[in-house]
């Protein structure tokens, strides 16, 4: 918590420098890259951006507990291709899941996007473990979307969504539908319809 006490005042002393946003929301059902996580997730966070460097926090109820991810990385554009590089720690309280720490790499062209992550699992008193995670996503103006997502080294498996973003109000809409195989998270396949709902915040612009 210490360090999160510690992005907020530096969030706050520097808003004439970057943008700083937050964001609330609500999931029936927290699925990370096909992986259940909870049912009926209350989230949040916050995040600071400036010439292309960003920094941010984000933590979700996940029943027994809650997560909360911290990162960084820069973003960068070349001509009509984007490109990105950063790191991500997902922390855990009352035991729901061990650390997770990761490199990631991110390429987009138009409406099409590339991401990759190399990650660590800390696995409790177990071995360590490494994994990759790749993943291919299609996003439309319409609000349509698509991914397929894999993992590979000491974790197996893959899954697909299919989803729709749209906004009433400022308030962002989506439902998804997400099948995850019969190997990723060491369960059987499983097929979710996801609803969420979410409001962003800007607190400060740059100058």
């Amino acid at each position: 918590m210490r360090k999160q006490a510690f992005l907020a005042l530096f969030l706050a002393a520097s808003p004439a420098l970057a943008d700083v946003s937050g964001n609330i929301g609500w999931q029936s059902h927290y699925i990370f890259r096909g992986v259940p996580q909870s049912e009926s997730s209350a989230q949040g966070g916050i995040d600071f951006e400036s010439g292309g460097f960003y920094l941010g926090s984000w933590a979700a109820d996940v029943g027994q507990g809650a997560e909360v991810d911290l990162y960084t990385g820069y973003t960068w554009d070349v001509d009509q291709f984007s490109f990105g590089i950063g790191t991500t720690g997902y922390f855990y309280t009352d035991d729901f899941d061990d650390t997770y720490s990761e490199l990631n790499l991110s390429a987009g062209y138009g409406d099409f996007a590339l991401d990759v992550a190399l990650g660590r699992y800390e696995n409790f008193s177990g071995p360590t473990q490494d994994y990759q995670f790749s993943s291919a996503t299609y996003s439309h103006d319409s609000g349509v979307s698509a991914t397929i997502g894999m993992f590979s080294g000491d974790f197996d498996g893959e899954y697909y969504s299919v989803g729709y973003d749209f906004e009433i109000n400022e308030v962002s809409l989506s439902l998804a539908w997400v099948y995850t195989g019969d190997t990723l998270g060491g369960g059987d396949e499983d097929n979710n319809l996801v609803f969420s709902v979410g409001k962003s915040f800007d607190f400060a612009k740059a100058d």
